[in-house]
């Protein structure tokens, strides 16, 4: 059994995903959460999911930004970044906030067990990044940035990262989520709330 959970400020969807995931004989709709830290971090540390459906846009904070911290945990969930804004410039900062993939809410129930199983058994499910979302990327951070960049995208654990950037590891944590905000994708203001 995968046990999923859904973060998300839409009572609407995360209802609707539950009906959806119920429907599944594998996989169980293990709780939700509207994304504050009041109701995360009691969901993951009381359920603890295989799997985690979670928005991009949060009204009190940042999905990517979230992810981020949640993969500092030991186990982390695998995390699905679930979004309306499912575009390959988002495929950079998504692999920086070590999301196991992007799904479109547009998606339908099929792809969505597709994509949960995907992760699940640790296929990675992110689009790839563009040499040009590379350089695009690259012309907004400073020379340190781009280097740090590199070396995650190498697939260098952060520890040896600190290590060569000469570098405490916290300061490489507070690097990759001012650099993750950097590499925003804005959302039209009138989908704003």
């Amino acid at each position: 059994m995968i046990r999923v959970a859904v973060v998300d400020d839409h009572p609407a969807l995360r209802a609707g995903l539950q009906t959806v995931l119920d429907t599944e004989p594998d996989i169980v709709f293990a709780g939700q959460s509207d994304g504050s830290d009041e109701q995360v971090w009691p969901l993951l540390n009381h359920v603890r999911p295989d799997v985690l459906l979670l928005d991009y846009h949060l009204p009190r904070g940042d999905g990517l930004q979230l992810c981020y911290r949640i993969k500092q945990d030991v186990p982390a969930p695998k995390i699905l970044i679930f979004t309306a804004y499912a575009t390959p410039a988002l495929a950079l900062p998504a692999t920086l906030a070590r999301a196991d993939g992007v799904l479109p809410k547009g998606a339908d129930a099929r792809e969505l067990f597709h994509a949960i199983r995907l992760v699940h058994a640790g296929e990675p499910l992110l689009p790839p990044i563009s040499a040009n979302a590379l350089e695009d990327a690259f012309s907004q951070l400073l020379g340190d940035d781009r280097a740090l960049v590199g070396m995650l995208l190498d697939g260098t654990p952060e520890a040896d990262v600190a290590q060569t950037l000469n570098l405490p590891r916290r300061d490489v944590r507070h690097r990759v989520q001012r650099i993750i905000s950097a590499l925003r994708i804005d959302v039209p203001a009138a989908r704003v709330r």
